[in-house]
Formats: C-alpha cells, structure tokens, sequence
C-alpha cells in the first residue's frame, strides 16, 4: 500500500484498497483522471462517471476537516455530544 503525504488521500486510499482487484484498478484510474484538468474534461463527456468520480473524492474530502465542517461532518463535535450522552445516561 502506498504511503501518500496528502491526508485527505490517505483515507481515501485505505478505501481503494479495499476493493477487490478489477475495480481498485478501475478506482485508482478514474481517481488520477478526476484529479487532473483533461481528465476532468474527459469524465465529463460521460455523466455518471463523472459523478462517481465526483463523489469518490468528495468521500475522501470528509477526511479532512478543513472541507468536513463546511459539509456539516465535525468528527471533534459528534464525538463530544456521544460522550455527553454516555455520561447523562451514566454509561463510561
């Protein structure tokens, strides 16, 4: 597995990863595509590729909490608000 320096891809690889073998090819090709200007242009000329593309990273963009917020997903807030509950209902 690869170690990439961008944390945003970092869970979005692990995500890849798992796929079995034909479509982690597929995700990785339509991901290196999506991540350039004439690959962009190119998925465009398909709709529902574009999409899925679009989506994938928008996935691994949850990862990152500089886009997460904006998104309405702060990990730090849900996380705080499950251990207020546990400890109102007097669970550890």
């Amino acid at each position: 597995m690869r170690k990439p320096a961008d944390p945003v891809r970092r869970g979005l690889d692990v995500f890849v990863d798992a796929a079995p073998q034909p479509q982690r090819s597929s995700l990785r090709l339509l991901l290196a595509l999506e991540r350039r200007p004439r690959g962009r242009r190119l998925l465009a000329r398909v709709h529902a590729i574009d999409l899925l593309a679009n989506g994938l990273l928008a996935m691994g963009r949850y990862e990152d909490p500089v886009h997460a917020v904006p998104l309405g997903w702060d990990a730090d807030a849900i996380a705080a608000r499950g251990r207020a509950l546990r400890h109102a209902e007097g669970r550890p």
